[in-house]
């Protein structure tokens, strides 16, 4: 057996988030001297399941082997019909095994690719469940840079607690590009809601979900963000106009005394 060549396998299929448990089988495969083999792998995420074949062949020219590509069954959870989609290994940024599931889950996916003349560019990609290809795939759809979608300015334009944070900003925006449905904190009226996004390059936006992963309208996200600034507009004219007139909120001891009011109010 080729160690080297065992070692670089071992490590792709690690990388492309497969972890170590095909180890063992990998060793085996390799060394049964087999031209082409597969191994199986089972994940969950959620309720939805995914099992997985991973292909591989041996070189014509020498004892090397090659990791090829790797088929996903993905059963969605409350859906009869399975759906398969095969995904292809090369030299370059490969789609990694939940990056696969978030693809055919409907979401997209950040991601550095290798175009025919071997130049790297960036694009968005996400699958087009009403095309396929000759051999039963769903084609990928890119958007690329000059298409428009800027994510971190797209976030910005909603009350996202984790963007006052940079490490937490940085987290997020790195876990949409991957593809995942975020969980974030809106802050609204001096309230925190829990809410759920996901990038949508193509029209430029994100999708919100509420804690119930109930798609939320973006008429009604954006009347919601007009009715917070509305309040925020009129409470800082309010205080402009206090401020103009000499006015203050009156002495310390008043509020004081408002405030154990309010409380014996409140434990009857």
């Amino acid at each position: 057996m080729n160690q080297k060549n065992f070692e670089y396998l071992r490590d792709q299929i690690k990388f492309t988030g497969f972890g170590e448990s095909l180890e063992d089988n990998l060793k085996k495969a390799i060394e049964s001297g087999r031209s082409e083999f597969k191994l199986n792998h089972a994940a969950q995420y959620g309720n939805d399941k995914v099992v997985t074949e991973l292909y591989f062949s041996q070189s014509k020219q020498s004892d090397l082997y090659f990791f090829n590509s790797y088929k996903v069954s993905l059963q969605k959870e409350g859906v009869n019909e399975k759906m398969e989609q095969n995904f292809y290994i090369n030299k370059g940024n490969n789609i990694t095994l939940k990056e696969a599931y978030n693809l055919m889950s409907g979401r997209a996916v950040n991601k550095d690719l290798t175009n025919k003349e071997g130049q790297v560019f960036n694009a968005w990609i996400q699958m087009d469940f009403k095309q396929s290809s000759e051999n039963g795939n769903f084609k990928l759809k890119h958007y690329h840079q000059n298409y428009g979608f800027d994510l971190e300015s797209t976030l910005a334009k909603h009350p996202i607690r984790e963007l006052g944070n940079e490490e937490f900003k940085g987290n997020l925006i790195e876990s949409l590009k991957r593809g995942n449905l975020q969980s974030v904190t809106f802050q609204k009226e001096g309230n925190e809601q829990k809410h759920y996004i996901e990038a949508s390059p193509q029209f430029k936006t994100i999708n919100i979900y509420d804690s119930s992963l109930q798609r939320l309208d973006n008429r009604q996200v954006r009347a919601e963000k007009q009715s917070v600034g509305e309040k925020q507009s009129f409470r800082q004219d309010s205080k402009r106009e206090k401020q103009a007139s000499g006015a203050d909120d009156g002495p310390e001891i008043s509020q004081t005394s408002t405030k154990k009011k309010k409380k014996q109010v409140q434990s009857y």
